[in-house]
């Protein structure tokens, strides 16, 4: 299918994305769409006439073919939903872009993808967990850092992402012929050598300030997990965690002091239940079950001998299986629950096993089981 299909339709007034996904799901073919009747378009797609009329008379195809001459020139992705290499998490949100525009070297479907936002005003708190939690990440495979080019804890997770070798992407709220802010022009020049900027914007659109709403759904829908770094109670930041929870996708926050503007949002969050409290890499990996730290290799050791025979069947089933959740447990012991949750709860006291969300428990380290 012809690439000016798609980006037509995003240029049609009274169209946005589930509008256009609502076409698409349909059915129709988008080359079909555009030869239809107004008559056509109202009975086969059930939009009203004003859109009908607005299809039908294709004054918005010049400035089409003019983007498909700008983005050839210069090298530009354009993906559309149907697109494989569209990316596959945002793909899943309902009002997800038709169609994003893509300049980079880094694929937008990595294994791990994490959205950092936060405050334009970051303090020196902000600012040292955001060197951190990416320092701690240091040459992690597959691991792929969004923010928004914004002030603040965009640019600095932007920046610390390339200083620890991690690809990062900065999602625009406006076209790819400009860079805003212009002070951001040299970082985002040296993200495209290791990562790439993302918008769903033509060019010449302006970074008007109702687009950046609509960029904060695409941080939040791309990313498996939105990280909040620091951030007042009104902003963007929580504008991005609040679509993150829409979709489904979990948040994470850093605690701040009570007494400061610029941890009340991330506090809120947390109280609010609105994102899982973290104070570092280790906390994200064990809510994400992740492992993004290089782990060396650890000694095999011996469980004690003061472990219960029960103790040791139990922790060599999770073993073998790296990890079970509680049901399987019970269908593979047969015990009672009452019975299995006190001998979980001892292993765990003992730091034998993790309790993972979702009621799945995993070993710890390298540890091997002694026989009897």
């Amino acid at each position: 299918m012809k690439l000016i299909y798609p980006i037509a339709l995003t240029q049609i007034k009274g169209i946005g994305p589930r509008t256009a996904r609502n076409i698409i799901d349909q059915g129709h073919s988008l080359a079909d769409v555009f030869t239809y009747s107004k008559r056509e378009l109202m009975q086969l797609l059930g939009v009203r006439e004003s859109i009908a009329e607005a299809i039908y008379n294709k004054s918005y195809m010049p400035a089409c073919e003019k983007e498909l001459a700008f983005i050839e020139k210069h090298q530009i992705q354009a993906l559309w939903l149907e697109d494989e290499n569209y990316p596959d998490r945002l793909r899943q949100c309902e009002d997800a872009p038709l169609v994003v525009y893509y300049k980079g070297n880094q694929p937008l479907n990595s294994s791990k993808i994490i959205s950092i936002v936060g405050t334009r005003h970051a303090t020196h708190y902000g600012q040292k967990i955001c060197e951190d939690l990416l320092d701690a990440m240091n040459g992690s495979k597959d691991t792929l850092i969004v923010s928004g080019l914004a002030y603040g804890i965009d640019a600095l997770a932007h920046r610390n992402a390339l200083k620890n070798n991690l690809p990062t992407i900065a999602v625009l709220g406006h076209g790819l012929d400009r860079i805003y802010p212009a002070s951001h022009r040299e970082l985002a020049a040296k993200m495209l050598d290791h990562g790439g900027l993302l918008t769903e914007f033509t060019s010449n659109t302006l970074p008007e300030r109702g687009n950046f709403p609509m960029r904060n759904r695409i941080i939040a829908g791309i990313a498996d997990v939105t990280i909040v770094v620091e951030a007042a109670i009104k902003g963007g930041a929580l504008i991005t965690a609040e679509l993150a929870n829409s979709y489904n996708r979990d948040v994470c926050a850093f605690p701040g002091s009570i007494y400061e503007k610029s941890s009340e949002g991330t506090n809120y969050l947390i109280k609010t239940n609105r994102a899982h409290m973290i104070r570092g890499l280790q906390d994200l990996e064990y809510l994400m079950n992740w492992e993004i730290t290089k782990k060396t290799a650890e000694p095999q050791l011996s469980l004690p001998l003061t472990l219960t025979k029960d103790q040791q069947l139990l922790f060599t089933l999770i073993q073998q299986k790296g990890q079970l959740e509680l049901d399987e447990l019970i269908e593979l012991t047969k015990w009672p629950q009452s019975k299995l949750a006190l001998i979980l709860l001892e292993l765990e006291m003992q730091s034998f096993i993790h309790a993972l969300p979702g009621k799945r428990y995993k070993t710890v380290g390298m540890v091997e089981a002694q026989k009897n």
